[in-house]
């Protein structure tokens, strides 16, 4: 069948695709490049662990052995023994008891050579640990060093963190924006089909009774939004004063609100949105009424679009936005992971973690959202290059909020 993306097919398209936050490749060979023998077993072992502990401590990803880092396929010329010690390393390679959140593991043939395919999850009930008791993580193309407490899990985030990922009974391909799909999918790969491409970036996988969509899929492409997602709603209040009243005091001078799929809330309420977050009209000195900045655009457009990829969308409330006279509050859904503080965000050190991960695979890789973990250190380079106050954040167990100040500062 034409829509079934098989595993070989998948394995070519990652070959393309090229290593990321989600994909390593790893070399079987050693030796000066006319005489190319095969690296020791244990060496490729030490590999294969490392690697799928740092992506199951991140966001989830894929290992392919016998693959050079520019992608050319040298493959794996080890004996049938060694290459099924290579497989065994998801065991003999991780902590001692625990298991790795393994999607596949698979020996395939690619232009007539072996290559080691393994697949693992994000993990979401456990820090996984190298057998020495070290711990790494996954951070765009690098496996960096981390400590248990810097990504240990709360009990309360593990729906929070699965919620992107699990299948929806019931949503079909009709269900999504085919069009829109079918332009990102020809981005991708031109000429993949909108059903292989589901596949290909994990939205999707194909079960006895067809296509199953995950809930990420829907979240990011839903015609009807409302059937899967009650809140996917961004929420914006002009506030008259420096408090929000209640009752005969109360104080909001506009209240309206936008819903709709991820991609058509970052397209296509922007335009909306900026004449009240951005401007402000004032009467100049040569008697003209003119157009002045409230606040940094580009920080703001930030921010919105962090709080529409990083919500906790198994909390069904909207993104709240509200502006008053002397300050803008932008509010998401869910508290500030329990693997990040406040402190990490101030420390400008580029911390990360994707509470949607199949979600934000999908922006990354569509570009709209950059490095990852560099969006924080990005608002607050602009608001000082444009001498505005450093933003401010607050998270309790309900909401995680962001807090330009109406100042300006004079730095030194």
């Amino acid at each position: 069948m034409d829509t079934i993306l098989f595993l070989a097919d998948r394995v070519k398209n990652n070959i393309i695709l090229g290593e990321s936050h989600f994909r390593e490749f790893k070399t079987a060979l050693e030796g000066k490049q006319d005489n190319k023998k095969p690296r020791l077993v244990k060496s490729i072992c030490a590999d294969i662990g490392e690697a799928l502990v740092a992506f199951a401590n991140a966001d989830g990803g894929e290992v392919l052995i016998g693959v050079e880092d520019d992608g050319t396929i040298t493959g794996v010329p080890h004996q049938e023994k060694d290459v099924q010690t290579l497989l065994g390393a998801v065991e003999t390679h991780v902590y001692q008891n625990q298991k790795l959140p393994l999607l596949n593991v698979s020996k395939l043939l690619i232009d007539n050579k072996l290559i080691l395919y393994f697949s693992v999850g994000k993990g979401t009930t456990m820090i996984y640990q190298l057998p020495d008791g070290r711990c790494v993580r996954r951070k765009d193309k690098a496996t960096l060093p981390a400590s248990v407490d810097q990504i240990q899990f709360e009990r309360q985030e593990i729906r929070s963190r699965e919620y992107d990922s699990q299948f929806v009974d019931g949503a079909l391909v009709t269900d999504l924006d085919n069009n829109l799909l079918q332009s990102i999918a020809n981005q991708y790969i031109k000429g993949l089909s909108v059903e292989r491409y589901l596949q290909q970036i994990g939205l999707a996988i194909y079960g006895l009774n067809g296509l199953r969509l995950r809930r990420a899929a829907l979240l990011l492409f839903a015609l009807d939004i409302d059937k899967w997602h009650p809140r996917s709603q961004v929420r914006f209040l002009k506030v008259n004063g420096t408090t929000l009243e209640a009752g005969e005091k109360y104080n909001v001078m506009i209240d309206t609100s936008w819903k709709g799929n991820i991609f058509e809330l970052l397209f296509k309420i922007w335009e909306d949105l900026k004449p009240f977050l951005s401007y402000k009209t004032e009467f100049s000195s040569e008697a003209k009424f003119e157009q002045q900045y409230i606040y940094p655009e580009m920080a703001v457009k930030e921010v919105l679009l962090n709080a529409i990829a990083h919500r906790d969308y198994s909390i069904f409330n909207a993104i709240e936005i509200y502006l008053f006279d002397d300050r803008m509050e932008i509010k998401s859904p869910g508290a500030l992971l329990s693997t990040l503080t406040i402190s990490n965000l101030y420390e400008l050190e580029g911390y990360h973690e994707s509470r949607n991960s199949l979600v934000a695979k999908v922006l990354r890789e569509n570009e709209l959202m950059r490095e990852l973990g560099e969006g924080i250190k990005r608002i607050f380079g602009i608001m000082e290059a444009q001498s505005f106050a450093k933003p401010t954040f607050y998270s309790n167990g309900l909401w995680f909020k962001v807090i330009f100040l109406n100042k300006m500062v004079v730095r030194q």
